[in-house]
């Protein structure tokens, strides 16, 4: 089994991680093929709480009636006051409209994304109004379930490190840091990044398939 490997992997590579496997729950990959609807998702989730990300995409479904899959051209039919009311932002209700009208021009094929290098899928993501580097690492991880992928740009992975490791470093220095840390956790850095999420209460910008 992939896990069980990747764990025993980890524990020994890393004595603190492997106290922060033992004590997690275990985690099973769920990648599946809609890249669309986990953009959607993803931006949702941006900066804010796993909370209040569930709470804001339960009233964007909403807003597809009956079934609550959000069509793009649904999405792009919508006002931005409509979208506000959901809950998000003016800059988020840009976004997934954008995100929307990719997928329109059908430059969200799934076959084709999954054949591109780590960098490239980067850059054709990011082409996409308000898609950065952090929304590309969560595609990777989650919706396509690729094992070696460190998010040390985001809040929720930053917390835990520095609550497991003790950490003080600030900005680029932490990530610095981080990175150093985490070499010896290749090739499953993905899998540490979901442990490390699933160590915290309640962080921000945690991904709600963790």
């Amino acid at each position: 089994m992939l896990n069980q490997a990747a764990i025993e992997h980890l524990s020994a590579a890393d004595p603190v991680l492997g106290a922060v496997i033992a004590k997690g729950r275990d985690i099973h990959p769920r990648p599946h093929e809609d890249l669309y609807l986990a953009l959607l998702r993803a931006i949702v989730s941006q900066q804010i709480s796993t909370k209040a990300a569930a709470a804001i995409w339960k009233r964007f479904q909403a807003l597809f009636p009956p079934e609550g899959y959000p069509e793009p051209r649904e999405v792009l039919a919508l006002s931005e006051d409509e979208l506000r009311a959901a809950g998000l932002s003016r800059q988020k209700a840009g976004y997934l409209k954008a995100i929307a009208e990719y997928n329109e021009r059908g430059l969200l094929d799934y076959e084709h994304l999954t054949s591109l290098s780590e960098e490239a899928f980067t850059q054709h993501l990011t082409a996409i109004k308000g898609v950065g580097r952090w929304t590309a690492q969560m595609l990777q991880m989650f919706a396509l379930d690729q094992p070696d992928v460190f998010a040390e740009g985001d809040l929720g992975v930053q917390n835990a490190m520095r609550k497991h490791y003790g950490l003080e470093e600030t900005g680029r220095a932490l990530q610095k840091r981080m990175i150093s840390i985490a070499e010896p956790w290749r090739p499953y850095r993905s899998l540490a990044c979901k442990y490390l999420w699933q160590s915290l209460d309640q962080g921000t910008q945690v991904p709600p398939s963790v």
